[in-house]
Formats: C-alpha cells, sequence, structure tokens
C-alpha cells in the first residue's frame, strides 16, 4: 500500500449506525483498535444519541445531527501523530450509539396474588398483568449505570429488572389505593397512569422512563370469582321467598296438568296451591297488594310427593303415590328388581336403586329363620 492511500485511510471515516433489530437498546461502533481518526463524520440520526468514550471516560453525548470530529476538545487520535508508537495509536476511543425511542408492548404480570383489604369483601388476594413501554431519557446514565462496556445491549437483559419494579409498586399502590374490587376495572386507566408515574420516578437514576403502563387486567382467584358469580345469581333471581314458592306453585302445577293421571292427588295439589294462593292475597303476600305493616314471613311450601310409574312386561302402570307403593311391597307385588320413573328422574331405575323408594323394603321384617 503506497503512502497516498495511508494517509487517505488516516483522515477519511465515517461512523453511524442503522438499527434493523426492534430490541436493541446500545451499540457500540466497531472500529480496529478502538482509534477514531482526526477530521471523521459522525452521524446520529433522530431516535439516536451517541456516547463518546475516550480513554475509559467519558467525553461527550451527541445528540441527531452530523459532527466531524474535528474541534479543539476531541482528541486527535490519529496513528499520524504517534510516530513513535509505530503507527499504533496509544489512545483508546469509543462511540456508543443509544436508540432513544420508545420499546413497547412489554409485558409485565404478578406471579403471586397480591393481598389486600376490599371495604366490601374484606381480604381479597388480586392478579394483574398488562403493558408497558421504555424509553431512554439519559443516555450518559444509562451508559455509567446499567450498559458498561457491552457491546451490544438488549431490552432483554433489562427487562426484568423493570418488572420487578412494576409488580412491586403496583402491589403498594393497589394495597394503600382504597378502591373496591368491582369498581377496578372503572379505574384501570387512572391506576397505570399513576403507577407509571411512580415507577417512572424509580427508574429514573438508571437513564430511563415509562411513557405509558397499561394495566389490562385486575382478577380475582378462581374459587373468589365462583362465588360471586354464586351471588350475582342470586341477585337475579331476585328475592328468595318469591322465587322459592314460585318454583313450588310451577311444580304443582304441572303435577296436576298430569295427563298420564294424577287423579285426585294432582286435583288436590292444584286445589291446595289455589287456597295457598288466595289466602297471600288476601294477606298482601308476594301475590298480593303490598301490606301496610311488615308481615312475618310464611312458612315454606310442604313438599312436593312424587307419583311413580311401574315397567311390567313392555307396559306401564300408575301413577301411583309412595303410599301405593308401600302397600304393593306387603303384597308382595312391588319388589327391589321392579323398574319405576317419576318425573325429574333420568330414566327407568330399580326399585333398589332409587333412595326415596329404598325405605319401603327396610320396614318389612326379614324373612323366619328356615324359610
Amino acid at each position: 500500500m503506497g503512502i497516498f492511500d495511508f494517509l487517505t485511510g488516516e483522515f477519511i471515516d465515517v461512523i453511524h449506525w442503522v438499527d434493523d433489530t426492534r430490541d436493541t437498546m446500545v451499540w457500540r461502533f466497531e472500529r480496529e483498535g478502538h482509534e477514531i481518526k482526526y477530521g471523521a463524520k459522525l452521524t446520529v440520526r433522530e431516535g439516536q444519541a451517541a456516547v463518546f468514550i475516550h480513554e475509559g471516560q467519558m467525553a461527550d453525548v451527541f445528540t441527531p445531527g452530523l459532527y466531524m470530529l474535528e474541534t479543539n476538545n476531541m482528541p486527535i487520535l490519529t496513528t499520524l501523530n504517534h510516530w513513535d508508537h509505530g503507527f499504533k495509536s496509544p489512545f483508546k476511543s469509543e462511540i456508543y450509539f443509544v436508540n432513544t425511542t420508545r420499546f413497547s408492548n412489554l409485558k409485565w404480570g404478578t406471579k403471586n396474588p397480591i393481598m389486600c383489604r376490599d371495604p366490601e369483601f374484606g381480604p381479597v388476594r388480586l392478579r394483574a398483568f398488562g403493558t408497558y413501554s421504555v424509553k431512554v431519557t439519559d443516555p450518559a446514565r444509562f451508559m455509567t449505570e446499567v450498559v458498561g462496556t457491552d457491546g451490544e445491549f438488549t431490552m432483554d437483559e433489562i427487562s426484568f429488572q423493570i418488572r420487578n419494579i412494576i409488580v412491586q409498586d403496583f402491589s403498594r399502590l393497589i394495597a394503600g389505593c382504597g378502591i373496591p374490587v368491582l369498581d377496578m376495572a372503572a379505574n384501570t386507566h387512572d391506576l397505570g397512569k399513576m403507577l407509571a408515574e411512580a415507577i417512572s420516578e424509580n427508574i429514573a437514576d438508571y437513564g430511563l422512563s415509562l411513557p405509558e403502563l397499561y394495566v389490562e387486567n385486575i382478577s380475582l382467584p378462581p374459587a373468589v370469582e365462583a362465588a360471586l358469580d354464586k351471588r350475582t345469581s342470586v341477585g337475579i333471581a331476585g328475592d328468595l321467598n318469591r322465587f322459592t314458592q314460585y318454583s313450588a306453585a310451577e311444580a304443582m302445577t304441572a303435577s296436576a296438568s298430569n295427563p298420564n293421571g294424577g287423579g285426585g292427588m294432582g286435583a288436590g295439589l292444584g286445589m291446595g296451591m289455589g287456597m295457598a294462593m288466595a289466602s297471600q292475597m288476601s294477606q298482601g303476600g308476594p301475590w298480593g297488594a303490598a301490606p301496610a305493616a311488615a308481615q312475618p314471613a310464611p312458612p315454606p311450601p310442604p313438599p312436593v310427593e312424587h307419583i311413580w310409574h311401574i315397567a311390567e312386561k313392555g307396559k306401564t302402570k300408575g301413577p301411583f303415590s309412595k303410599a301405593d307403593l308401600g302397600r304393593m311391597v306387603a303384597d308382595g307385588k312391588l319388589t327391589r328388581e321392579t323398574f319405576l320413573w317419576t318425573a325429574g328422574q333420568d330414566g327407568w331405575l330399580k326399585a333398589e336403586d332409587i333412595q326415596e323408594l329404598a325405605q319401603l323394603f327396610t320396614v318389612l321384617p326379614p324373612p323366619p329363620p328356615g324359610a
């Protein structure tokens, strides 16, 4: 190589960085011997900052723009100034490019439930998750506090620490905010904003900030959610006394209108139900006008007696009341192997497999010895 080529190579240098990744936060400009030549051009693009390190110490931070490294406050590091070292500069300088754009769609979440005191439910355990974004606001502090001499620093190397800070501050915030669990869904925006402000103060020492943080979901343990669903169902059903009476009336009406024959039993049940309804209407019960004074709650309706059908030789008989079946057992006309069915039962079952009828076979004395 000729001396002209050597001189040309010494005085021409272009320093820049084009990022084609989505998670690189800091990248070191690689140069043989870490030598930055006098007169080199430094290009810093929008969304970047360049940190100049000279002889192991931070010299300057460059914002977006085009710079000629030839001012008096810049070190002259060309090998032409060091003939006594055989064209090898003893001064080491480095340039680190820092990505100052937002790193978005980062995930956070609570690994373990957070214990809180809810004003309505008492002590509860909550879980939460969401997304956040991070931005480098102080490249010099970020280099000294976090990156060090790492030539390629990615978001994954610090995201774990940031998630821990988020969970810690979220636990403190959610435990002291006093917002009921049922109202947290309506306040997730405000919670996220307060949490981002609190965390930005904590990570400012790293040269970072949290421009945005979103709380996507706050949930209760599955067992508590199941209990809450039951409570909601009760609320939808309304007054339990009225709901119970209505259910009993429906069952009795269906029994009385059974086309297969309920006999006098169905008619009696319907008549009794009608009398009960008339009595409650006259007293201002659930179906009548509200009484002037509070009345004691009426007793619950009597249990509905089942009526049964018997299957014999491909034919059905009935219906029979439980008392009828008891007499048939005493006469030997009904055995444990007899198949029976009643409304609400899933198919035909043997008498011994029906809990309600099993006692009919235990009241009889066992066969005498030697029979």
